[in-house]
C-alpha cells in the first residue's frame, strides 16, 4: 500500500535484496535513486521496508514477496524481479494494491539456453558419470572406463522436443539447430514461429517451426527440454515418461515442480530414460539425495541465468525499466 507522501521524497529508495550487477546499481544511483544493498532475512523484510521507507524492492528467486508484504509495506510502489519467473511474487495481491511488477524476461535467455545444451551434451557423452569416475579410477581403470563410455551418441540428426516456446525455448532451439538437430516444440500460445539465426559475420537464416501436440512431441523426440513457468501439477510423470522413446533424455532448466522426480528416478532406473539434466528441483534449496547421487543425472544448482554477461544484461534491463517508470516521479 502506498504512502501519500512518497512523492515528496527527493529520491526513491530501492532495496536490492538478492543482488544486482554493480553497473546497474551505479546507473540507478546516477539517476537519483537511493540504493540499499542490505540482504534482509525474509522474517525481517517487512519491518525493514517500512523503517527505511523502501519504494522499490528488487529480488531474485530467494526472496518471497507475499500478500502480507505487499499489503503492509507502506511505501512500496514496485517489485522488480531480476530474472524471468514471477512465482515468488503474489501477482494478484500486487494488482489489488496497485504495486507495479517488473521483470527481465529476455535478458537471461541466452545463458539458460547454453546451460540447456551443456546438460544435453553432458548426457549424451556420459560426462556426468565420467567426471565422477575419472578422479577416483582414471589412473587404475582407464581402459575399462574408456570402453564403458564408448556408447555415447551425437546430437546431429537427432530430434529435440521443446515444451514451452517463449524467449528461452526459442534461444534453445536456435542452438540446437546450429548443432544440426531437428526441433519440435509444444506451446499453449505460440502456434507458428519464425526463428532467425544470426551469425558472427552478419549472415542470417530463418527457420519456420510449427507447434505440435504434447503427445506427438513426447513420442517423436530423442531429447526433451522444458522451458515453462511454475506448474500446479506435474507436466511430466510416469505416464509421459512411458510415452517417450526408450532411451530418451530429459533436460529441465525451468521449474522443479514441472517434473515428478520419483517417476523420473524410476524411468532412469528402468532405462526408459537414458539420462536427465537438472538445474531445478522440487525441494530447492535441499534437493533429494536420490537425485544428487544418481549416475545418470547431470546436475547444477539453479544457475541457468548465472553468467557474467546475463547478470549485466539483467541488471541494466531492470535499471532502465525502473528509470523509465519512476524517474519523472522523483
Amino acid at each position: 500500500m502506498s504512502c501519500a507522501n512518497w512523492k515528496n521524497k527527493h529520491k526513491m529508495n530501492i532495496l536490492i535484496n538478492d543482488g544486482l550487477s554493480q553497473d546497474a546499481i551505479a546507473h540507478l544511483e546516477n539517476n537519483h535513486f537511493k540504493v540499499f544493498q542490505t540482504s534482509v532475512a525474509q522474517s525481517q523484510l517487512l519491518k525493514y521496508l517500512n523503517e527505511q521507507e523502501i519504494h522499490i524492492l528488487v529480488v531474485r528467486s530467494a526472496t518471497k514477496v507475499d500478500s502480507t508484504i505487499i499489503k503492509e509495506a507502506k511505501y512500496l510502489k514496485a517489485v522488480a524481479r531480476a530474472g524471468v519467473g514471477l512465482d515468488n511474487i503474489d501477482l494478484d495481491a500486487a494488482q489489488t494494491h496497485q504495486i507495479k511488477v517488473i521483470n527481465t524476461p529476455t535478458a537471461s535467455a541466452k545463458a539458460v539456453a547454453e546451460l540447456t545444451i551443456a546438460h544435453l551434451l553432458t548426457g549424451v557423452r556420459h560426462l556426468q558419470d565420467s567426471n565422477r569416475s575419472m578422479p577416483l579410477e582414471g589412473e587404475s581403470r582407464f581402459k575399462e572406463l574408456k570402453k564403458s563410455y564408448s556408447s555415447a551418441k551425437e546430437l546431429e540428426g537427432k530430434t529435440l522436443g521443446i515444451i514451452g516456446f517463449g524467449v528461452i525455448g526459442q534461444e534453445t532451439a536456435k542452438k540446437a539447430i546450429g548443432l544440426g538437430m531437428r526441433v519440435l516444440y509444444h506451446d499453449i500460445a505460440q502456434t507458428k514461429v519464425t526463428l532467425k539465426l544470426e551469425f558472427y559475420d552478419g549472415q542470417e537464416i530463418e527457420f519456420n517451426l510449427i507447434n505440435v501436440s504434447k503427445k506427438h512431441l513426447l513420442e517423436q523426440s530423442d531429447y526433451i527440454s522444458l522451458h515453462i513457468p511454475s506448474q500446479e501439477e506435474y507436466l511430466l510423470g510416469e505416464k509421459e515418461f512411458n510415452m517417450m522413446k526408450k532411451g530418451a533424455g530429459l533436460i529441465n532448466t525451468a521449474r522443479g515442480n514441472a517434473v515428478d522426480e520419483i517417476a523420473l528416478i524410476n524411468a532412469l532406473n528402468t532405462d526408459q530414460l537414458a539420462f536427465a539434466g537438472l538445474d531445478v528441483f522440487e525441494s530447492e534449496p535441499n534437493p533429494e539425495v536420490a537425485l544428487l547421487m544418481h549416475p545418470q543425472i547431470s546436475l547444477s544448482p539453479h544457475i541457468g541465468g548465472s553468467t557474467k554477461e546475463a547478470q549485466t544484461r539483467i541488471g541494466m534491463d531492470l535499471a532502465e525499466q525502473l528509470i523509465k517508470t519512476f524517474k519523472s516521479q522523483h
